[in-house]
């Protein structure tokens, strides 16, 4: 007999397998969960350092040393804010827009898989769903 769970159970269970995937794909592809949630953000183009923390849900500081440690690697560039002298803007390298990527196209493949064996009716009908409970969450990669 199968499991009957509340859509919230689902959802937290979901996330959790989710964010393990998201992990194990980055470490296979040389980066931390936090290095390949910001090169995601960083896709869409430059973002200033307090939309930056914003969006990770990062203190300052957790932030300057994670934007630290991706630049000595070469993944991101740091660049004065043209509009705000005060301001510091973080965008993507050549080897950085490679890294995140390469892990899109393997987490993609992975997630892929999740959805593979459901008939393709249920498996739209999923689609559409997430569609609507994601629809005013940020854009990070587009399919």
């Amino acid at each position: 007999m199968r499991e009957t769970i509340g859509a919230a159970s689902g959802l937290v269970r979901l996330a959790f397998l989710v964010q393990n995937l998201y992990a194990e794909v980055g470490r296979g592809c040389d980066l931390t969960e936090a290095q390949a949630r910001m090169l995601c953000v960083l896709t869409n183009g430059s973002v200033g350092m307090a939309e930056l923390s914003s969006q990770l849900c990062l203190e300052r500081s957790s932030l300057t040393g994670l934007v630290d440690r991706a630049e000595q690697r070469g993944l991101v560039v740091r660049e004065a804010d043209p509009h705000d002298r005060r301001a510091v803007k973080v965008s993507l390298t050549p080897a950085g827009s490679t890294a995140v990527h390469r892990f899109h196209a393997e987490l993609t493949e992975r997630l892929e898989k999740l959805t593979a064996e459901l008939p393709i009716a249920e498996r739209e009908r999923f689609t559409r769903t997430l569609q609507r409970l994601v629809a005013d969450v940020p854009v990070l990669f587009a399919d």
